[in-house]
């Protein structure tokens, strides 16, 4: 009974001892201009309105993103971002679509 304790306890100094898998790193995103209204899509990800985007800011793995903006009454807003070092300000300007 002892021998099987001691090897319990081994494998479980072996598994404490073994580092976690790291996460990719984040990037900070963060978007400029725009109107406060408009919706936030990365990657085919809906992420929230523009006003918290801006303010707060998206953390986002390094490597290239497709960041889409879109409000009624203006042409969509599309970009593809390199994400490589924080943070990444983004400036979007929305055009709008006429009468």
């Amino acid at each position: 009974m002892t021998r099987v304790v001691a090897l319990a306890l081994v494998g479980l100094g072996v598994a404490a001892c073994t580092p976690a898998r790291a996460l990719p790193p984040k990037v900070s995103l963060r978007l400029r201009g725009g109107t406060p209204d408009a919706r936030v899509t990365i990657d085919d990800i809906v992420v929230g309105p523009f006003a918290i985007v801006a303010a707060r800011g998206v953390a986002v793995p390094r490597g290239t993103h497709r960041i889409t903006v879109e409000r009624e009454g203006f042409f969509p807003w599309d970009k593809l971002v390199e994400a490589t070092s924080a943070p990444v300000v983004v400036d979007v300007d929305l055009e709008r679509v006429p009468d």
